[in-house]
């Protein structure tokens, strides 16, 4: 089967300014994805409104549908169009129109493997409503191996059409993910692709997505210079560079794009990307928050951090 790309630059790139980018960001961002040829881009999170509060945070937290139309109208194009819905901080079914009242295409539903039960009834329920559906089983690197089988079990019956494996924390080594790959196949039928989501600590996002790809992945995430939570995720600009002398991938968009918004994101003093506090959260398999609170704060101790790290 053919690849696909998704881009989640919006998504995975609002944590890192809380989802406030400009109307002119999202709209390039939007066209440069349609040049490039990328085949989904997501827009961002479907937020319980209940749960966070709306003024501290950009449109992107909570997608309207309203929002959405506003950049892409009836988005009369081939690529499609996703959201994320982060299972316990979502309300689905009041927030979500069905797919025939929506420009939205695809549903991704965020779940830990402990919370399996209620990620498959919210795919289900998605799909009912029309929409592509994929879980994305967060995590797996801090979750004991039967939990993580026994989340992909429950995924095999469900409805949704892909499963992601997703490295939370960068982690994982190629060696890692073609065994994972392999494991998480093996609980898919005809009808079902394995998606890769990749975290930037140890400088590893883009060749573990490439072995991902190699291995039978078929869903490949990206963001434009890795913007993203922490280290950030596989950059556009590397996979369909590497991916271009078999595809229709335009580069060009991607750069052009990256000249026009992403220097001046970091002009702006906005912070994401490799750096050695996310190497040693990587490295010791732990959340990215304390790096991230690391970097923040100004320190340089990085023996220290890596000592704090080993023992907690």
């Amino acid at each position: 089967m053919k690849e696909k790309i998704l881009d989640c630059t919006l998504r995975d790139g609002g944590l890192v300014n809380n989802f406030r980018f400009t109307d002119e960001f999202v709209r390039d961002l939007y066209q440069m994805n349609l040049d490039a040829g990328i085949d989904y881009m997501e827009f961002g999170y479907k937020a319980d409104k209940d749960i966070f509060k709306e003024s501290d945070f950009g449109k992107w937290k909570f997608c309207k549908e309203e929002d959405i139309r506003a950049i892409v109208g009836e988005n009369n194009t081939s690529m499609k169009l996703s959201v994320m819905a982060d299972i316990g901080r979502c309300n689905i079914k009041r927030d979500l129109l069905p797919k025939k009242d929506s420009v939205i295409d695809m549903i991704r539903v965020a779940t830990y493997a402990e919370t399996i039960d209620e990620a498959v009834e919210t795919a289900n329920y998605c799909h009912e409503l029309g929409y592509e559906t994929t879980v994305n089983v967060m995590a797996v690197s801090k979750t004991a191996p039967e939990l993580v089988a026994h989340a992909l079990s429950c995924l095999s019956t469900c409805k949704a059409d892909v499963i992601y494996l997703v490295d939370s924390f960068g982690a994982f080594y190629p060696n890692d993910i073609q065994k994972l790959t392999a494991q998480y196949l093996s609980y898919c039928d005809a009808a079902k692709a394995v998606g890769i989501h990749a975290h930037n600590n140890q400088q590893l996002a883009f060749a573990n997505t490439l072995e991902a790809f190699h291995c039978g992945a078929q869903f490949l995430d990206v963001t434009v210079s890795s913007l993203g939570r922490g280290a950030g995720n596989c950059p556009s600009e590397l996979l369909l560079g590497a991916l271009k002398a078999d595809t229709n991938y335009n580069l060009t968009p991607i750069l052009s794009f990256i000249e026009k918004h992403i220097l001046a994101l970091r002009e702006e003093g906005l912070k994401w990307g490799y750096d050695i506090p996310y190497l040693l959260t990587g490295n010791t398999n732990k959340h990215p928050s304390s790096a991230i609170q690391f970097i923040k704060d100004g320190n340089t101790d990085y023996t220290s951090f890596q000592q704090q790290l080993k023992i907690s």
